[in-house]
């Protein structure tokens, strides 16, 4: 597929999807969910990791109201069946792990676009609102599955309900999100966090995604048995035998994915 709404780089193993509607602060319309969907399916099979940011200088406004008319005729529940819905799975199925960068704003579904991704990290003066109740809309796009796993029931309903902005700082205070980093610092600092993840055992981290999203739902005994088939095939990785090689002969490993 040939990309319009976004951007997509790829280099030593990191894949770098930009949404690239900076006119329209990134909004999300029907080409872009369709373009994010196919990078996110095909990086998943060719990429060690996969970047999600915005071109300055946003992150993400959410839903573009002006895309297919007036939005008020919308059908929306069509639209978050057919279109939203499997973009979000693309990104949560996605094998490698998922790193969403935000820059600048992350507002609506802009915002919870964001929390699909494995890990979240942000610009000092970026910021998420919940913005759905401004225009009488529940929040949608995965935000009520992540925000009261993220941060709790109450301050996800503070969130949804008054939607307030909450900035950076408070996300990463929250636990919303992982990390944040000074706004001139910032491109470099998760350029080099990729770096790092595109450097490591890939097929453990896939292994590390599916126990820990596991545990949300399974009692301590069922985690354990998981833990211990999961273990087991980490043990069967060429990969764990690089790091206990490179352990006892006390040198960095050479991780490369398998």
């Amino acid at each position: 597929m040939q990309y319009h709404a976004i951007t997509l780089e790829q280099s030593d193993g990191v894949a770098v999807i930009t949404l690239n509607r900076p006119e329209r602060m990134n909004s999300l319309n029907t080409l872009m969910r369709s373009e994010i969907r196919d990078a996110f399916e095909k990086m998943g099979t060719q990429a060690r990791v996969i970047m999600l940011t915005g071109a300055a200088p946003a992150f993400c406004a959410g839903q573009d109201l002006a895309d297919g008319g007036n939005a008020a005729d919308l059908d929306l529940e069509a639209v978050l069946r057919d279109e939203y819905v499997p973009m979000l799975n693309a990104i949560y199925d996605c094998p490698v792990p998922t790193i969403a960068a935000v820059n600048g704003a992350a507002v609506g579904a802009g915002a919870n676009l964001a929390l699909a991704c494995d890990v979240v990290m942000a610009a000092e003066s970026a910021y998420f609102t919940q913005a759905f109740t401004k225009i009488a809309l529940i929040p949608d796009a995965g935000g009520t599955y992540y925000l009261p796993r993220q941060i709790g029931l109450a301050r996800a309903m503070g969130a949804a309900l008054f939607a307030d902005k909450i900035s950076a700082a408070t996300a990463r205070d929250w636990g919303m999100i992982y990390e944040t980093a000074q706004d001139a610092e910032f491109e470099a600092h998760w350029r080099k966090r990729a770096a790092q993840l595109a450097q490591g055992p890939s097929r453990t981290y896939g292994l590390v995604k599916e126990a820990l999203r596991a545990s949300l739902n399974n009692t301590l005994e069922e985690q354990l048995v998981l833990e211990a088939r999961l273990q087991g095939e980490a043990g069967k990785t060429r990969d764990f035998r690089e790091g206990v090689q490179a352990f006892l002969e006390k040198r960095a490993p050479k991780f490369e994915g398998r």
